[in-house]
C-alpha cells in the first residue's frame, strides 16, 4: 500500500507540486517568501517530493539518510519554521489524498476509511522522519550559534602594552558572567596586562547580581597583578547602584572610555600629548 502512494505521487509529481505550492504560498508567512526567490522555493519543494519517493521506494545507493540530512539542514538555514515545515507536511498529505481519491486510486473493494487509516499510518511515518531530521539540523545551528556568541560576547582587546579593554554589551546573566571571568583572567594573564578596562556602556541594566560579578571579576585579576578599571557608568546606573547600596570602593570607575583611558594611560606612566606641526 505504501509503495503504492510513493508511485502516485512520483507520476503525478507536477500536479501535486503545482498544488502544494499555490497552498504553501498563500499561508506562508511574509518573511519567508521575502527572502526565497520563486525558483527555489520551487526546488526545495520538489526535493522534498523526491525525498517522500526515495523514503517509501527506498533508495538504491543508499544515501536517503544523508540527502534527508541535508534537506533539513537546507530548510533550516533558509529560516523555515518547524511550525511552517509542519503545515507543509499536513497540507501535502492532504492534497496527495484528495487527488488520489479524486483518480478513483482506492478501489471499491477498500472501504474508505480502511485506505485512509493506512494513508494516515504512512504520513505519520514520514511527518516523523522529516521532523526528527529538521530537529537534529535545528539543535546543530543553534549550538554553533551559541557557541559563536559566546566567544563574542566577552572578548578582551589589548589596546597598548599592558592595557586592554573589555567591552560588554547586552545583559549579563550568571552563565555569561561566568565567561567573563574565565576570558578576563585568561586574557590580561596572556596579553600581561597592568590595567584592564571593563566597558559596560552597553549594558542596559546593572543589579545587585551584576555588580557582584564585577567586584569578583576585580578582585580576581588583582590577585594577578592587574587593576581592573569599570568605565561608562551613566547617571541611571550611578544611581542604581546608590540604591541598592552596592560598595564599589575597590573598582576604579568613570563614566566614559576616554576618562578611562586616560586614568590607565596615567596609571602606566604614559600620556597622549599634541604633536606640534
Amino acid at each position: 500500500m505504501y509503495r503504492d502512494f510513493a508511485n502516485f505521487i512520483h507520476t503525478n509529481k507536477d500536479l501535486l507540486l503545482s498544488r502544494w505550492m499555490e497552498e504553501m504560498t498563500a499561508q506562508a508567512d511574509p518573511a519567508i517568501l521575502l527572502v526565497t526567490s520563486d525558483l527555489l522555493y520551487e526546488d526545495t519543494s520538489r526535493e522534498f517530493l523526491d525525498l517522500i519517493v526515495a523514503n517509501v521506494l527506498g533508495s538504491k545507493d543508499g544515501s536517503f539518510n544523508e540527502k534527508l540530512d541535508d534537506f533539513a539542514q537546507k530548510v533550516v538555514d533558509l529560516g523555515w519554521s518547524v511550525h511552517f515545515v509542519t503545515k507543509g507536511l499536513r497540507n501535502f498529505g492532504l492534497i496527495v489524498y484528495t487527488e488520489m481519491k479524486k483518480q478513483g486510486v482506492f478501489n471499491m473493494a477498500n472501504a474508505d476509511d480502511d485506505a485512509y487509516y493506512h494513508f494516515e499510518n504512512w504520513l505519520s511515518a514520514m511527518y516523523s522522519v522529516v521532523v526528527n531530521a529538521y530537529a537534529d539540523s535545528w539543535e546543530k545551528t543553534v549550538s554553533v550559534q551559541k557557541t559563536a556568541l559566546q566567544e563574542l560576547s566577552a572578548p578582551l582587546l589589548p589596546i597598548f602594552d599592558g592595557i586592554s579593554v573589555m567591552p560588554l554589551i547586552g545583559t549579563i546573566d550568571t552563565e555569561r558572567a561566568k565567561l567573563i571571568m574565565e576570558n578576563l583572567l585568561i586574557g590580561v594573564v596572556k596579553h600581561r596586562s597592568d590595567v584592564v578596562l571593563i566597558d559596560i556602556t552597553g549594558v542596559p541594566i546593572v543589579d545587585t547580581m551584576v555588580a557582584h560579578h564585577i567586584i569578583q571579576a576585580s578582585d580576581a585579576v588583582r590577585l594577578v597583578g592587574c587593576q581592573a578599571m569599570l568605565v561608562g557608568i551613566r547617571p541611571e546606573i550611578a544611581q542604581t547602584i546608590v540604591n541598592l547600596g552596592i560598595e564599589l570602593d575597590q573598582v576604579i570607575t568613570t563614566s566614559t572610555m576616554k576618562k578611562g583611558m586616560e586614568k590607565a594611560l596615567a596609571m602606566t606612566h604614559r600620556e597622549i600629548v599634541e604633536k606640534e606641526e
